[in-house]
This record gives structure tokens, C-alpha cells and sequence, in this order.
């Protein structure tokens, strides 16, 4: 298991439309998933111990920013035929379990985790509502296990700033997490 951190935030950059099958049977795209104010698209699986950590907290802060206006998508780009616990069947499984307040899709052939650029599980994109990119980092402190319960909440405060001014905040810590799972070529 290889962790990596993610780059620093490309301000501006304009967010890559797609069209992924959701675990509740619908398919998504940027429009569906976005919010009034803004869109947080994250990179998350199954069995990451990263995100297993922050899976409550993920839930806490997509249920308060929707309160924003900012809407959320969660994409899993592994390979589940190397990680069976990644699989559609689990991915249903456990966003039922958890009770995900966002679209949870399948990013099947990895062309939207390519074209995002993105690295590790877990991976935040934070885009204003021009879908332009203002906040690629962490969710608080937190490692494989949860940061102190009152941890900083960065990516939930660096998301309330773009829902009410567009813009992030200028400094961000990058993100820690498994490696995408890519599949062989």
C-alpha cells in the first residue's frame, strides 16, 4: 500500500464533466452533482484505511455544507478485480450502511480519476459555482486514524469560504491516502 499526498490546488482549474453509474441506480454527471454555491468531488473507496478513518466525518461535513449550497459527489476509481472490497455490489453495501447523504459512482475505466488527476483515497476536489477549483486538500488532521475530536476541519472550512466568497483559501495541507488502485495496462 503505497500512501501519497496530493498536489497543491491548480486555482481556477475547470472541473472535467463525466457520466458514472451511482450505487442508487441513477447515473451522474457535474450538473446533477453540483450545488448552488459550489461542488466537492471526492476520490474515496472501500477498503482504504484513510478513509475508513474520516468516513463519520466525511458524512458530518457533506451534511453541513449542503446547508451551503455546496453539493457533494464521491467517485471510487480502484481496480475491484485486485480489490474485491471496492467492488459496485460493495460500494452499494456500504454507502447503505453509512447512509452517504451524497452520490456514490463508479468510476469504472478510471478516465475521470485520470482526467482529475487524482492520486490517493482519499481525494478532495472543492470547486466554487463556476466549477472552477479552489481547494485540493485534507479533511482535517487525520491519518489512518481519526484526528482528536476537535481537530480543525479544513476541508469543511475551506468549502464554507468558497460558498460564500468563490474563492479558497490560499493555504492548504494536502491530503494523505492510499494510492489509487490503477489497472493494469
Amino acid at each position: 500500500m503505497a500512501s501519497l499526498e496530493t498536489p497543491i490546488c491548480d486555482f481556477g482549474w475547470k472541473a472535467v464533466d463525466f457520466d458514472l453509474p451511482g450505487v442508487d441506480g441513477r447515473r451522474y454527471n457535474l450538473s446533477s452533482a453540483r450545488g448552488e454555491n459550489g461542488l466537492l468531488i471526492m476520490f474515496i473507496c472501500n477498503h482504504c484505511p484513510y478513509v475508513k478513518a474520516v468516513r463519520d466525518r466525511i458524512i458530518r461535513d457533506v451534511k453541513e455544507l449542503a446547508e451551503y449550497g455546496i453539493g457533494t459527489i464521491a467517485i471510487m476509481s480502484n481496480d475491484p478485480a485486485d480489490y474485491p472490497e471496492d467492488s459496485f455490489e460493495n460500494m452499494t453495501k456500504i454507502a447503505q450502511e453509512h447512509a452517504y447523504p451524497f452520490p456514490y459512482v463508479l468510476d469504472e475505466t478510471q478516465a475521470t480519476a485520470k482526467a482529475y488527476g487524482a492520486v490517493c483515497t482519499p481525494d478532495f476536489f472543492g470547486f466554487n459555482n463556476k466549477l472552477e477549483l479552489q481547494y485540493r486538500g485534507r479533511l482535517d488532521a487525520s491519518r489512518k486514524e481519526a484526528a482528536p475530536a476537535d481537530a480543525r476541519r479544513d476541508l469543511f472550512e475551506a468549502m464554507v469560504q468558497v460558498a460564500k466568497t468563490g474563492c479558497g483559501p490560499e493555504e492548504q495541507i494536502p491530503s494523505i491516502g492510499c494510492s489509487i488502485k490503477w489497472r493494469a495496462d
